[in-house]
C-alpha cells in the first residue's frame, strides 16, 4: 500500500511536469524564417488573418534584421487592421515610420495609420441606426485627417491618393459638423466671442465643409450680440454671396 502511494505520487509529479512543459512550448515550431514566411503568405492567401499574426509575428521577433523584416512589418500593420487590433497597429505604423524614413512603402504606411484612426472611432452599432457622432470626440477624427492630408501633400501620385482624398471630404464634414455643435452650445450659453472663434475656425480649417453657411450664420447673430455690426454685415455679405453661387 505504501509503494503505490508513492507510484502513484511520482506519476502525478511526471503528469505535471509533462503539461507544464507542453504549455511551454511555443505556438510556432522553430522554422528557417524563409519556411514562417511562406506558412505566413499561405494563411494571408485565404484571409486567415489569425494564423498569418501567428507567423509574422514569430518572424518579426526571432528575425527582426532579416531578409523578410520590412515585409513583415508592413503585413503585420493589415493584420492588426483587419483583426481590429488598432493599438498594435498604430504602434507597428510608428515603429516602422521611426525605422524607415525614406521608405518607398510610406506612402502605404500613412495610408493605413489613417485608416487605423478612423477605425478607432468607428461604432458599429451607433451606425446600424443612423446615430450621428459627430458630438464625440474628434481626436481620432482629426489623426486621420492629418495621416491622409500627408498623402496628398508628399505623395500625390500614391495609388492611395484618391482613395485619401474621399476620406478627407468625409473626415472634413464630420470634424466641422463637431466644430459647428460647440459653437451653437457657446450661443446658449451667450459665449459669443468663444462661438463667432469657433466658426471662424471651420471656415478656415475646414473650407468647403457643408457647415460654412452655418459657420457664417454664426458669425452673423454672434457679432450682432457683440454690437460689432460691421463684422456681421461682412459676413452677411460672404453668406449672400455663397447662396447666390449656389
Amino acid at each position: 500500500m505504501r509503494y503505490s502511494h508513492i507510484i502513484t505520487g511520482l506519476s502525478l509529479c511526471v503528469a505535471l511536469l509533462t503539461g507544464c512543459a507542453s504549455q511551454d512550448k511555443p505556438a510556432i515550431p522553430d522554422k528557417p524564417a524563409a519556411q514562417l514566411y511562406t506558412e505566413a503568405q499561405n494563411a494571408l492567401s485565404v484571409d486567415d488573418y489569425q494564423r498569418a499574426e501567428k507567423y509574422l509575428e514569430a518572424l518579426d521577433n526571432r528575425y527582426p534584421f532579416g531578409p523578410y523584416a520590412d515585409q513583415v512589418q508592413l503585413q503585420l500593420i493589415h493584420v492588426y487592421y483587419k483583426r481590429n487590433e488598432n493599438e498594435k497597429a498604430l504602434a507597428n505604423i510608428d515603429r516602422f515610420i521611426r525605422n524607415n524614413p525614406t521608405s518607398k512603402a510610406l506612402d502605404y504606411v500613412y495610408y493605413m495609420r489613417g485608416l487605423t484612426n478612423m477605425a478607432y472611432d468607428y461604432n458599429f452599432v451607433q451606425s446600424l441606426v443612423g446615430i450621428d457622432r459627430a458630438s464625440r470626440d474628434p481626436s481620432y477624427s482629426k489623426a486621420a485627417f492629418k495621416d491622409f492630408k500627408i498623402i496628398l501633400a508628399h505623395y500625390p501620385q500614391s495609388p492611395y491618393a484618391a482613395d485619401a482624398r474621399k476620406r478627407m471630404i468625409f473626415l472634413r464634414d464630420k470634424l466641422a459638423r463637431h466644430e459647428i455643435d460647440i459653437a451653437h452650445y457657446y450661443m446658449k450659453r451667450e459665449a459669443y466671442l468663444a462661438a463667432v472663434n469657433r466658426a471662424k475656425d471651420i471656415l478656415q480649417t475646414y473650407e468647403g465643409s457643408t457647415q460654412t453657411r452655418a459657420a457664417l450664420k454664426v458669425m452673423i447673430e454672434g457679432y450682432t450680440k457683440l454690437e460689432l455690426p460691421q463684422l456681421a454685415k461682412r459676413s452677411q455679405q460672404v453668406l449672400d454671396a455663397q447662396s447666390k453661387s449656389s
